[in-house]
């Protein structure tokens, strides 16, 4: 039995009720169009915030995705920086249309996290995925395998929320964190990984597979 909660973010809390705030007061001073637009962004801000529940695929050699949104790349890579190996990097666009509560991709124990301060170019380009913000996480799992989730701030987005610490034991699927308002986050797995996604794939957030270990 799922823990019954509120199915909007915590983080969003304070945006919504400025909005809202701000909405009534327009109201009460008469000013119905703007009243009106404020309304909408309330609307819109609850929308952006909202947190559903997921179902986590069983099969405990499953990796599922980290994030709401599209598949912009499917590549093998040198990676240096995070899993210091030959990896498949997987980034995946949100939109701020897409829910941007950031899961899990597999269970194991959280070795490091690695913040860089940067840019904000639009996070689905070149440039943004070389200079933009940044903040890692990378995880160790019980077969001794190294895997990184990478939050990247985006054009709009200013804002990464991650909720891990060193030694933080994870559950794939769990929620993670959040990045507000457009973002993007990028995964790197280990080179033998089977993956089962391609270019221009729509997943979700702790429930669509994207490849297993075997």
């Amino acid at each position: 039995m799922l823990n019954p909660q509120v199915p909007v973010a915590r983080e969003g809390y304070p945006f919504i009720g400025f909005a809202a705030l701000c909405s009534i007061t327009s109201a009460c001073l008469g000013f119905i169009w703007l009243t009106l637009l404020l309304l909408a962004a309330t609307a819109f801000i609850l929308y952006f915030f909202r947190d559903p529940e997921r179902f986590t695929p069983e099969d405990p050699r499953l990796l599922v995705s980290p994030a709401d949104g599209r598949v912009i790349m499917v590549d093998k890579v040198d990676d240096p920086l995070f899993t210091g190996a030959q990896a498949w990097k997987i980034s995946i666009f949100m939109n701020v249309f897409n829910v941007h509560v950031n899961r899990i991709p597999f269970s194991g124990r959280v070795t490091k996290i690695l913040y860089r301060p940067g840019r904000f170019y639009s996070a689905d380009s070149i440039r943004g995925g070389l200079e933009n913000e940044y903040c890692a996480a990378i995880i160790q799992t019980d077969q001794e395998k190294s895997i990184a989730v990478v939050q990247v701030a985006g054009l709009i987005a200013r804002r990464i929320i991650c909720w891990l610490e060193n030694g933080d034991e994870v559950t794939t699927g769990k929620r993670f964190g959040l990045i507000r308002f457009g973002s993007r986050v990028d995964l790197y797995l280990p080179a033998e990984t089977e993956i089962t996604i391609n270019n221009g794939d729509r997943v979700r957030a702790g429930e669509t597979p994207i490849g297993q270990f075997n």
